[in-house]
């Protein structure tokens, strides 16, 4: 008769579950990963990117949203501001990204931010108006924002079921596209 050492393989695979468990509950790197950016609003996009023809022609330079008027808007990435103002009347911000990126955000019905702020990965840029115009460049080049956005999901955890009160949840996780596997990374 052959005996089955069961005990080591049951430790490795608690082993492999609480890590598992532990790097689903670590915070994501928001905007971290090589050009993956944080969506600036939760919000459904009602106009793409439609790349103009020439210099000068008709086109949609980046995204529309739809978001109801007040919705805050958040920093796709952590960078510099390079701009803050008005513009024909319409409120831009532009903020300058470490890997050569502009961000700009145009719609805002108000932001108190001011050209040379420092501003981290999802922090507030300013709050919509009827829609929110998010478009990217490189140089004088623009580019479609929306394959190098991820996707905010939650974190799953444990909840009593005892009747006590649950404490919230941590922040959801930024999911990044990835070239390989799919267009989103696996769990991790």
């Amino acid at each position: 008769m052959v005996r089955v050492a069961t005990r080591p393989l049951r430790c490795r695979a608690a082993l492999i579950a609480l890590i598992g468990l532990l790097a689903a509950t670590m915070p994501a790197e928001v905007g971290g990963a090589a050009g993956c950016l944080r969506p600036p609003v939760e919000a459904p996009i009602v106009d793409p990117f439609r790349d103009p023809p020439c210099p000068w022609c008709a086109g949609n330079r980046g995204l529309q949203y739809a978001t109801p008027a007040g919705t805050i808007v958040r920093a796709a990435g952590a960078g510099e501001v390079t701009f803050a103002g008005l513009v024909a009347g319409v409120r831009y911000v532009v903020i300058a990204h470490a890997d050569g990126l502009r961000a700009t955000y145009g719609g805002l019905a108000a932001s108190a931010l001011e050209a040379g702020d420092r501003v981290p990965a999802g922090a507030e840029v300013g709050t919509a108006g009827a829609s929110l115009h998010f478009g990217l460049r490189r140089g004088d080049r623009y580019l479609d924002p929306e394959p190098r956005l991820g996707r905010l999901q939650p974190v799953p955890r444990l909840v009593p079921i005892d009747g006590t009160p649950s404490r919230p949840g941590p922040p959801p996780r930024l999911r990044c596209p990835t070239a390989a596997g799919g267009p989103f990374a696996p769990p991790r």
